[in-house]
């Protein structure tokens, strides 16, 4: 049916946290820019929560549009906006939306990297939109310039910091000298850090957006699942004077890569600690900022820098979704859609391509060092540099090795680190940090 010139275009909001109270503060305070940059205006018919009858004085809408049926708004609305998170029931929501002609912009990245191929599929049986900007890194323009304005390019790698309670701990870590937990419970007094922060540290909410990269970037499937994942909880203060002893911050990234493999291309996505040069970008990222490195075959590099998370960040990008829906409401037609013609494999951990960090504790007497490097060697691993220095605690009959490699496989670095643990002259390994950037 065709839409009547000027007629309201009506907005459902799903959720009014921290995310939802801003969408609906500036849905109100800009209405009227809005309609004018869409063509059309947008009324508010609805804000979906748990308790509506609770006062909320600072969303300045009127309190009868808060109700507790989800599933009833969604059934009147040409977008729905959804901020709620998780699987259920917001998938059911967004299905059940989109069933009802309805558009769907949401910042659910959970939902996204595990189930987001239903959710095409459903928005290109019904002819509407998923849009999804702020799902990753907030306020950063990201998801739009890989999806549409690389569209002609060939994306090689994305790598970046997308969670800003991790970079806010190692960020902190680095520049007063303390150690993972206290950091961690100062972040959370300033609310950098959810009460439990385990999906930020333990790189389970990089990994969904990882994820989500990885699919815009190199036109394959990727899910939570296929994303080799290891936190920050195991990053020590002296894992930080390490890097910097090399030059060197340490950072949680997620890298996207496409590789080629013996039997063709293929994806490789990761999310882990790593040290990187203090010249490099992202080294240069602060406190709870995100910043996405893309590198692309015409483009090059490209850099995307901004606040990753907080209310009015991530509701911006939220709102630039529904002008850009909404438009296609006015105009007729439909944005791009799922695109995975490309369908490569995507490899496992060990197949990924880095470089080591490794600090040994070791017995001080000749040919312990011909020992580590015939463990390097046994697995194809060059060594790029080799240190030593006497340990912490003085003791002249040991020493701390301190070994950085060249590029190779995770599995072959993996596996000398096996060997290497289990020498006779090696009382401890340390510490084993990825090396990335340079």
């Amino acid at each position: 049916m065709a839409r009547e010139p000027g007629a309201p275009i009506r907005v459902a909001l799903v959720g009014c946290g921290v995310v939802g109270s801003s969408v609906a503060t500036m849905l109100v305070r800009h209405s009227e820019d809005l309609a004018a940059r869409v063509g059309a205006p947008l009324e508010l018919v609805g804000i979906a929560v748990r308790r509506p009858q609770r006062p909320r004085p600072d969303v300045p809408v009127d309190p009868t549009l808060f109700t507790g049926d989800a599933a009833e708004l969604v059934t009147r609305a040409d977008i729905v906006i959804e901020v709620v998170g998780g699987i259920e029931p917001a998938r059911e929501l967004i299905l059940n939306a989109m069933s009802h002609g309805a558009s769907v912009v949401t910042a659910n990245k959970a939902l996204l990297a595990e189930d987001g191929p239903t959710l095409y599929a459903a928005a290109d049986a019904h002819g509407v939109d998923l849009y999804f900007e702020a799902a990753v890194a907030g306020a950063i323009p990201i998801l739009r310039p890989i999806r549409e304005s690389l569209a002609g390019d060939a994306v090689s790698k994305v790598m970046g910091i997308v969670n800003g309670t991790t970079n806010f701990v190692l960020d902190a870590m680095d520049t007063t000298g303390a150690g993972f937990a206290e950091t961690v419970e100062r972040a959370q007094a300033l609310g950098y850090a959810e009460a439990d922060p385990t999906a930020d540290v333990e790189g389970f909410d990089a990994a969904a957006k990882a994820a989500i990269l990885a699919s815009l970037a190199f036109h394959t499937r990727v899910s939570s699942a296929d994303v080799h994942r290891e936190g920050i909880t195991e990053v020590s203060a002296a894992d930080i004077q390490a890097a910097k002893e090399m030059g060197a911050v340490v950072k949680l990234l997620a890298i996207c890569e496409r590789v080629n493999t013996g039997d063709g291309p293929a994806v490789s996505v990761r999310v882990h600690p790593a040290m990187i040069p203090r010249s490099h970008p992202l080294a240069s990222v602060r406190e709870a900022y995100n910043a996405v490195f893309v590198e692309a075959a015409a483009a090059g590099q490209l850099m995307f820098y901004g606040k990753g998370a907080g209310g009015d960040p991530t509701a911006s990008a939220v709102l630039g979704d529904v002008v850009a829906v909404a438009r296609h409401l006015v105009a007729g037609g439909r944005g791009p859609g799922e695109s995975a013609y490309a369908d490569l494999p995507v490899v496992d951990m060990g197949s990924a391509l880095t470089r080591y960090h490794i600090s040994l504790a070791v017995a001080d007497r000749p040919g312990v060092l011909a020992q580590v490097a015939t463990a390097f060697a046994d697995h194809g691993v060059s060594i790029e540099t080799v240190r030593q220095q006497v340990p912490a605690d003085g003791d002249r009959q040991r020493a701390q090795l301190i070994v950085v490699t060249h590029e190779a496989p995770d599995a072959s670095l993996a596996a000398t680190v096996e060997v290497l643990a289990a020498l006779e002259t090696v009382d401890d390994v340390i510490s084993v940090m990825r090396v990335e950037g340079s």
